[in-house]
């Protein structure tokens, strides 16, 4: 419905939508100053559930540029008022009028026993389950004792979105999961198609402003969607004044875009925090890993003393049968001595044992030498490890005194800006000032001006009455010079109201001179927020400087990552040297689930036992046993097969 008067103004035209989804506007014959360049949804039937494709696009589009109207006439109120808006603004409330109408494009109408059910909150509250922050919306606007109908809890919810400045993040999460945006809206619905990441995009631009909304003691059930259309046609007049604001939203998007740069950067450190974080694990997890490593060298230098001992009984043993055989042989030389052949047959046994006892031996002291090779590789293996580890706790000092110079080179930034912002709006309450000032003594001079042309205009008619006078009334001169006199001494006052006049002109001029001046003095402050301005370029040129260093930083971290992992194949190649010495393969406990003899699972009663000899995993009724092994001082445990292995070499060696 469209009502506004005939006159030339366009300021009393108003539109009204009483439909909750509005159609395309049909062409009319509109006179000349009713004509505008927009499509108003302006159609009072209710639309039919099946619609056609064309009228749903052009829906959409319709809505689309609506919104696009009612966010620009929201931002150029909010520049007037300071960016703080109250829920009495009405380009506010027609925003989310317009708001409303979007989101309800398109709903599937949900049947129940009471009746139909046709509310956009429904979608509203997916936000919650995808986006943990809107939780405490959805919490809220539920607690709301006022609200008794899903309408008035959703534009609940859109008040508090738009109070925190994530109204756009919010809607843009629902657009990209339109899986689930399926179940509530039809497929050719504005939230479905491509207008509404535009309307989102739009949205984004409503971050700079400040809502103080209170929903408190308002109504929100029972509101109607009314759109008036008033508030989006202008006058000519109304885009000259959008100029001025430009200048004062370019400065306000420079802090936006300061603040946005720190809300970065402060994000930049949690992460380098949580990454020291990780790398102090690391550190500490190689620390244990190399006590480990140290405990198993001990064993092995106890292993190695016990070989040794070992060796030196053989060579023992080895001396002894030497000297047995040497009095075997004088005794057959002095009992033999006539059987020569048989002697010379003793003798060549004898040296033949002789040999294989000192090849025997050859062996063992190859074998002893090789250990103490690996024995020396491992400690130039643990000094190596010592110094990495040195390394990297510097690395991690000087990574920290960064971070803290950053974070103080942060706060210096946001000091710098804030005193700036301060200036700023002190200079500009000047100049506010200073332009009034200055209107007020053009307005009174341009009265002087006025007052001067009246007086200068009645004493040119006086003195042509004066020479009319002269010369038709020649007899009457004594009356005339009485009149001269009269006019004479009006002449006289009004030159003394003329110089007083000229001498006020005069202190005006002296005052315009002196405000000028003031002006001069502003301009050179102006030139000095500029220069400000360049600090702050230069501030924002030290932090990409501190970006890069905190890249370098992150690539020396990456580094020291791939050391430690270097460092553990090197712990792990330890490890295998160590398998190798001992000779058999030590399981794992997580490894091995069943017991290798039984076959049993192994649980909280049935535990895991390792056998010392071959290193498998085993129950205890299977490893009950103990035997004293070589590399062992004492005796340890054993599994059955390698128990019955060992009694039948200790048996056949003894015979």
């Amino acid at each position: 419905r469209l009502k506004g008067s005939p006159g030339p103004e366009p300021e009393a035209y108003h539109g009204q939508t009483p439909s909750p989804s509005p159609g395309p506007l049909p062409r009319q014959s509109n006179p000349s100053h009713l004509q505008t360049p927009l499509s108003p949804l302006t159609k009072l039937s209710l639309l039919v559930p099946t619609a056609s494709k064309g009228q749903m696009m052009e829906e959409r589009a319709n809505l689309m540029h609506m919104m696009k109207l009612s966010i620009k006439v929201l931002l150029q109120s909010a520049l007037s008022l300071g960016r703080s808006l109250d829920a009495d603004h009405a380009p506010l409330q027609q925003f989310f009028v317009v708001m409303e109408h979007c989101l309800k494009h398109g709903l599937k109408v949900k049947k129940s026993f009471i009746g139909q059910n046709k509310s956009f909150f429904g979608p509203l509250e997916l936000v919650e389950k995808l986006c943990p922050e809107a939780s405490d919306i959805a919490t809220s606007v539920r607690n709301l004792p006022e609200l008794k109908t899903a309408v008035g809890r959703g534009r609940a919810w859109l008040y508090l979105a738009l109070m925190q400045k994530k109204l756009a993040d919010y809607l843009k999460v629902l657009i990209d999961n339109k899986h689930l945006l399926s179940e509530f809206y039809e497929p050719e619905a504005l939230m479905m198609e491509e207008e509404g990441m535009v309307i989102v995009g739009l949205l984004v631009g409503l971050n700079v402003l400040d809502a103080n909304l209170c929903l408190k003691g308002e109504d929100l059930d029972s509101q109607v969607g009314v759109i008036d259309f008033s508030l989006y046609l202008k006058d000519v007049q109304d885009l000259d004044s959008g100029r001025e604001h430009e200048r004062i939203t370019d400065v306000l998007d420079q802090k936006n875009y300061v603040e946005e740069l720190n809300r970065h950067l402060s994000c930049t450190v949690g992460d380098l925090q949580t990454k020291i974080d990780g790398l102090e694990k690391t550190n500490s997890k190689l620390q244990e890993e190399l006590s480990a490593a140290t405990d198993r060298i001990c064993s092995l230098q106890e292993e190695q003393q016990q070989l040794r001992e070992q060796n030196e009984l053989i060579r023992e043993r080895s001396e002894k049968s030497v000297e047995i055989t040497k009095q075997d042989t004088k005794v057959e030389l002095e009992t033999y001595k006539q059987t020569r052949q048989g002697l010379d047959e003793m003798y060549s046994d004898v040296w033949k044992q002789l040999k294989e006892e000192k090849k025997v031996r050859l062996e063992l002291e190859k074998e002893l030498e090789l250990q103490i090779g690996m024995k020396t590789e491992m400690e130039i293996a643990m000094k190596l490890l010592e110094k990495d580890t040195h390394e990297k706790q510097d690395t991690l000092v000087a990574l920290r005194q960064q971070l803290e110079e950053v974070k103080a080179i942060n706060l210096q930034m946001f000091h710098k800006v804030q005193n700036a912002e301060n200036t700023l709006q002190q200079k500009n309450e000047a100049i506010a000032s200073f332009e009034g000032k200055t209107n007020q003594v053009m307005s009174s001079m341009k009265q002087m001006e006025e007052r001067l042309q009246q007086a200068e205009r009645a004493r040119q008619g006086a003195e042509e009455r004066s020479h009319k006078v002269q010369q038709e009334l020649s007899g009457r001169v004594s009356a005339l010079q009485l009149q001269l006199a009269q006019l004479r001494d009006q002449c006289s006052g009004l030159e003394k109201e003329l110089k007083s006049e000229k001498e006020q002109r005069q202190a005006l001029q002296r005052e315009l001179q002196r405000e000028k001046d003031t002006s001069c003095l502003l301009q050179t402050e102006l030139q000095q927020v500029e220069g400000l301005k360049k600090e702050l370029r230069e501030l924002q040129d030290e932090k990409a400087e501190l970006r890069k260093v905190c890249e370098e930083q992150e690539q020396a971290l990456q580094e020291m990552g791939l050391h430690l992992s270097q460092s553990k194949l090197k712990m792990e190649d330890i490890k295998e040297v160590n398998k190798a010495l001992k000779g058999h393969t030590w399981l794992k406990d997580d490894e091995a689930t069943h017991c290798k003899q039984c076959e049993k699972e192994f649980s909280i009663s049935r535990r895991k036992h390792h056998c010392r000899n071959c290193g498998h995993i085993f129950c205890n009724t299977c490893s009950s046993n103990e035997l004293a092994l070589p590399s062992y001082p004492k005796p340890v445990r054993v599994c059955d097969s390698c128990h019955t292995l060992l009694l039948q070499r200790c048996s056949s060696t003894a015979s």
